[in-house]
């Protein structure tokens, strides 16, 4: 059935553009995964806030190897796109930040994330956050970028706010944690017009 408004975002064009590196500030900058960045995943994973709200955790390097894979392969894919928050001069891994669920169509995806511990309470990912939907609502022509998170983790909702993204509202009982049932919280940044 012929569509009647092109695709937002015309495929092949983002994986012909390669995966970007951003500039976050403060020392900070968002960039592809690496394979040797493997053992850092492993050791983030087995924070118990990155297991709860994440809900996975990394059991080996060669398991941290194989998701790094994943992650490098989807941009390719035109699927997700997946980078390292990474100390600009020391490479040290700060977190992770990920645009999952692309629907090239409507120009939307997902936005995800983390920060290991020692990271936490910088300003850092705010500011990855910020520079990712800037990115990705600008020069990467999405429309429209969403966000959710438990509504028992206030730390995300102050990340969400901090970054621009509004509350929409809440998702009864949408996502499984260890703990159960969770309501998230929606919140969501669209481009300019």
């Amino acid at each position: 059935m012929p569509a009647l408004t092109p695709p937002e975002i015309p495929a092949g064009s983002l994986a012909a553009s390669g995966q970007p590196t951003l500039t976050v500030g403060g020392g900070a900058l968002l960039r592809p995964w690496l394979i040797g960045d493997a053992q850092a995943v492993v050791e983030a994973f087995g924070d118990p806030a990155i297991q709860r709200w994440h809900v996975r955790r990394a059991d080996s390097v060669d398991e941290a190897r194989g998701w790094i894979r994943r992650w490098q392969g989807t941009w390719g894919d035109e699927t997700e796109g997946h980078w390292a928050v990474a100390g600009a001069d020391t490479g040290t891994l700060l977190g992770r930040l990920s645009l999952k669920a692309w629907n090239l169509t409507d120009g939307t995806a997902e936005v995800a994330y983390w920060t290991v511990p020692a990271a936490r309470g910088s300003g850092i990912c705010p500011r990855a956050v910020t520079a990712l939907a800037e990115w990705a609502l600008g020069e990467g022509g999405f429309h429209r970028l969403e966000l959710e998170h438990s509504t028992a983790n206030e730390a995300s909702c102050r990340v969400a706010a901090k970054a621009g993204f509004e509350a929409e509202g809440v998702r009864r009982g949408a996502a499984l944690h260890v703990d159960g049932w969770h309501d998230m919280h929606l919140h969501a940044r669209v481009a300019p017009e």
